[in-house]
């Protein structure tokens, strides 16, 4: 009876283990395909300038989008009604939406990270702007060109009734007080709406995401000539935000500004400002508790795009070991009842050697089968049927293989599927919960700080 419970308990540690090497090759392949293309982080520059800067222009897509746009239209179905077209007013996300864009729109599309610099935060920071390629920035732009149209056709007008009709003192030749009072004039009218509430053209300044990033870049590193921040601190964005506010005249004048810029920040700002009665102190505390629910929101929606890819790399490493659960099982089982018998023999003697012949190839020396067999376990023998595999010599050193032929032959077989469907089911766990259990079963302890055992 203890016999066959231990034959299961090592069973069950076995492909406890296997589980875990397998899953922790499926998180260290993801982790490096992320930290590769830098996907985290712009993933979250992405939220950020939506939330900060508002929308992007729908025209200012890259080629790259409207490729995936095209082939999204040739993939839906004729039933499906078509997408109605993104309006110049409300622009388009930065965020992905599909698992399309997040591993192949964000990583080779345009960059949403602010750029680098190896400079400290300066004492005085640039006034607030539009941010380049946004819908605020497109419409300060048309309302400027028809500010100017409006100045030049009041100008004519002038000139054809004959009012400022100077020969010997042109337009080009005004004196400095006279231009001025020609450019406050259309201020005073509403025409520079952007000038008239604080906010300037993007080449005059700063957007909101790249304000705050100004505040974090002394924990910042350069990645390809962008920033690598992927995890911004609730507190930390909360003093930032205070500190914009206080350059920017106060709370009450920054709202007003990104009200102008059609933020989406300014409706949340609004709303824990009331909520706190116009309490700093209490509002830099609302602020770092809106934007932790906003990290874990964030944090939700990253991890679903994820989850696929965990799949399809764990379909990947699955196949490419060719990792049979069940048969890996029957092996473990094998390989103890295996050893039993090596141990008979060793206490029965040569007459219970006559067994073991049949799992040594024919003509091989019987003392070397068992050798052979004791040293490469079952556990070793998980990682001999993938395409490519070494073996070590003692003599001649490793020595690799190619087992394409008989790696098809597994994968094209249908008695191993049951096998790769639990194996891929598992890895699904992932390798934390994988440990947790290895620690149960085999009655590890975790050392915490302050414990003697």
């Amino acid at each position: 009876m203890i016999s066959l419970i231990s034959y299961y308990a090592d069973l069950a540690i076995g492909l406890i283990l296997a589980f875990l090497l397998l899953s922790l090759l499926v998180s260290g392949v993801n982790e490096g395909i992320v930290r590769l293309l830098g996907i985290r982080s712009k993933f979250l520059w992405a939220y950020l300038r939506d939330t900060l800067d508002g929308a992007e222009t729908a025209d200012g897509a890259s080629r790259l989008d409207r490729i995936l746009d095209a082939l999204k239209r040739l993939g839906r179905t004729p039933r499906t009604p078509p997408t109605q077209a993104v309006s110049p007013e409300e622009g388009r996300s930065r965020l992905p939406a599909s698992l399309v864009g997040v591993f192949a729109r964000l990583p080779f599309g345009r960059d949403p990270r602010p750029a680098f610099s190896q400079q400290p935060p300066p004492v005085e920071s640039p006034p607030l702007a539009a941010a380049a390629g946004s819908v605020a920035a497109e419409q300060m732009t048309a309302e400027q060109a028809t500010a100017a149209q409006t100045t030049a056709g009041q100008t004519g007008q002038a000139t054809a009734a004959g009012e400022t009709v100077d020969p010997a003192h042109p337009a080009g030749q005004a004196d400095p007080e006279e231009t001025a009072v020609l450019t406050v004039e259309p201020a005073a009218d509403g025409a520079a709406v952007g000038a008239a509430v604080g906010v300037l053209p993007p080449d005059q300044g700063m957007s909101m995401a790249e304000l705050l990033h100004e505040r974090l870049q002394e924990i910042d590193h350069a990645k390809r000539g962008r920033t690598s921040i992927a995890d911004i601190p609730p507190a930390r964005f909360a003093v930032a935000v205070m500190e914009i506010a206080t350059e920017h005249g106060g709370v009450e004048a920054l709202m007003r500004d990104l009200d102008a810029l059609k933020s989406p920040f300014s409706r949340p700002l609004k709303a824990v400002w009331d909520r706190a009665s116009h309490d700093l102190e209490a509002f830099r505390h609302g602020v770092e508790d809106w934007f932790d629910g906003e990290m874990e929101r964030l944090s939700l929606l990253y991890r679903r795009y994820v989850r696929w890819v965990i799949v399809a790399l764990g379909l990947v490493v699955t196949l490419v070991f060719s990792m049979d659960s069940l048969e890996y099982g029957k092996t473990l089982l094998r390989d103890n009842a295996y050893r039993s018998a090596v141990t008979a023999f060793g206490e029965a003697g040569p007459q219970a050697l006559e067994p073991l012949r049949e799992q040594c190839e024919p003509g091989q020396d019987p003392y070397a089968c068992v050798t052979d067999v004791l040293s490469t376990p079952a556990f070793v023998k998980i990682f001999t049927h993938a395409p490519v595999s070494v073996t070590m010599d003692a003599a001649d050193g490793p020595a690799w293989g190619w087992h394409g032929g008989d790696w098809w032959q597994r994968l094209t077989s249908p008695a191993h599927w049951p096998g790769f469907l639990i194996t891929l089911i598992a890895l699904l766990f992932g390798a934390p919960f994988w440990w947790d259990i290895l620690r149960r079963v085999s009655g590890l302890r975790t050392r915490t700080p302050g414990s003697t055992s």
